[in-house]
């Protein structure tokens, strides 16, 4: 490496290429609308607890305190496992790729009422804030209204009130989480137990192990590839988005090690990440994969922008053919897959044209009730293989509105996080939680990334991660230990 770094300092092309972006930057970090995106007003704690949902959650909190007290039970919960928060948080939080999609809710909601019960056990004790509480919890009632107001409330409630629990699960592990120590030991968690899903993909292609959907590969266009990974998610394209946003706290955690051999773990947990991202076979979780690690070196240090070039070429003499043949069929209408999410596009776009206000409301059995009358060539789709068509179409374009104000909010919060940070370790989880999100959305451009609900959990829990993230240098246990 110090050789390398030698011979590129020794470069006049080199030189000149750094010198020109260092100015580009310097011209663009001194600008007024960058200064004003950084430098965000009007973010406080008064500003949020004006806010009817902080109202509303006060007059609640206090009716819960009078009768947790007139009942006396502190006696009966004192030292109880249920006021450990950060406990049920953590369960959930690690474990939703691994576990049932009712076993999660189950956890969820002992969380919520752990959160509940500790917040009328004291009195004194506040709700943590975050610039995107408010908007997540916006989000969700919007949700929730467009599930009520659905063309089918029988169609869509079960669908629609399991969204918005795993949605407002954000606010309560922001909540839970009260220590550094303890963020770090989540994010260790969530990225080994993303190794484990991982490492179960890899055996499952070895051995051939799980279903396999005609649907998932043109065998016309692609007759090399025989298997895709599921894992877990038993969907390549659900496993997929949600390695997007493992990979970037996958290499966080590599660049952060102390050790030789905590390298040598991370190491081989990305390993595995990027094996199994490669066997989904998924090329728009490879695409959101590309973006994200693009954003992931870019915001480390801009100047690696000048590698993307080498590093794409590389990549094409390490990567096997089928792969290869793969990613550079996006776009290719004459592939199955790409015409299939066109034809529903289309069809998506004439129904939203009637519906878009209020939305048909969420879930599959909803959105087939009217996407039929809408559809090119007959073909019949669970949803609408775009996320933000999809929000629209489950409760309207108010949702849609809100959802964007709220990624505006994450990465204004998450870039001014990394202005002001001076901690090493934070930066790297500030620009990989970052990275991933972007990724992410990148790939729902090509698939409903909430169709799966673990997946939909998972992100909002990144979310929260996020924002747990930009505060952690000011969590109790300032100093990471060594």
């Amino acid at each position: 490496m110090e050789r390398a770094r030698d011979i590129l300092s020794a470069s006049l092309l080199w030189r000149w290429l750094t010198a020109l972006c260092l100015w580009f930057g310097g011209q663009w970090q001194n600008s007024g609308v960058v200064r004003w995106f950084l430098h965000p007003r009007g973010w406080s704690r008064g500003a949020s607890e004006a806010s009817i949902f902080f109202k509303l959650w006060t007059l609640v909190r206090n009716a819960l305190c009078w009768v947790y007290e007139r009942l006396r039970l502190d006696v009966l919960f004192r030292g109880s496992v249920f006021t450990r928060t950060w406990f049920w948080c953590f369960l959930p939080a690690v474990l939703a790729p691994l576990l049932p999609t009712m076993a999660v809710l189950g956890l969820t909601a002992v969380a919520f009422c752990s959160l509940a019960l500790s917040l009328v056990r004291d009195r004194t004790r506040q709700l943590a804030w975050s610039p995107i509480n408010r908007y997540v919890m916006l989000y969700a009632a919007v949700y929730l209204a467009g599930t009520l107001f659905s063309i089918s409330l029988k169609a869509s409630l079960n669908s629609g009130l399991l969204s918005v629990a795993f949605i407002l699960f954000a606010v309560v592990l922001f909540n839970g989480v009260e220590t550094r120590g303890q963020l770090d030991a989540l994010l260790t968690a969530v990225v080994l137990a993303a190794a484990a899903v991982s490492c179960l993909g890899i055996v499952q292609y070895i051995f051939r192990w799980g279903y396999q959907s005609e649907a998932w590969v043109d065998s016309d266009m692609f007759s090399t590839i025989q298997f895709r990974v599921s894992s877990t998610l038993k969907n390549p394209n659900m496993l997929g988005q949600y390695l997007i946003l493992m990979v970037p706290l996958g290499g966080a955690k590599l660049l952060t090690a102390r050790s030789w051999k905590a390298r040598a773990l991370w190491f081989g947990c990305c390993g595995a990440l990027c094996l199994c991202m490669l066997l989904t076979f998924s090329r728009g979780a490879w695409l959101g994969l590309l973006f994200a690690g693009a954003a992931f070196f870019v915001l480390l240090n801009p100047r690696l922008m000048l590698l993307f070039p080498v590093a794409l070429v590389g990549l094409y003499f390490v990567l096997p053919p089928s792969v290869i043949e793969r990613f550079t069929s996006i776009g290719n209408l004459s592939d199955a897959s790409t015409s299939y999410r066109v034809y529903i596009w289309m069809g998506t776009l004439a129904m939203l044209k009637d519906y878009w206000l209020c939305g048909i409301g969420p879930g599959t059995e909803a959105f087939n009730m009217v996407y039929p009358a809408y559809s090119y060539n007959g073909i019949i789709a669970p949803h609408s293989h775009n996320l933000f068509l999809q929000i629209v179409s489950d409760a309207g374009v108010a949702a849609l509105g809100v959802f964007i104000l709220l990624l505006f909010v994450f990465f204004r919060m998450m870039c001014a996080a990394l202005h002001r940070e001076k901690d090493w370790t934070s930066r790297l989880l500030q620009i990989a939680v970052t990275a991933g999100v972007f990724g992410f959305m990148v790939q729902a451009m090509t698939d409903y990334s909430f169709y799966n609900y673990l997946v939909l959990f998972v992100f909002w829990t990144y979310l929260a991660l996020g924002a747990l993230c930009a505060r952690r240098s000011s969590l109790p246990e300032g100093r990471e230990r060594g």
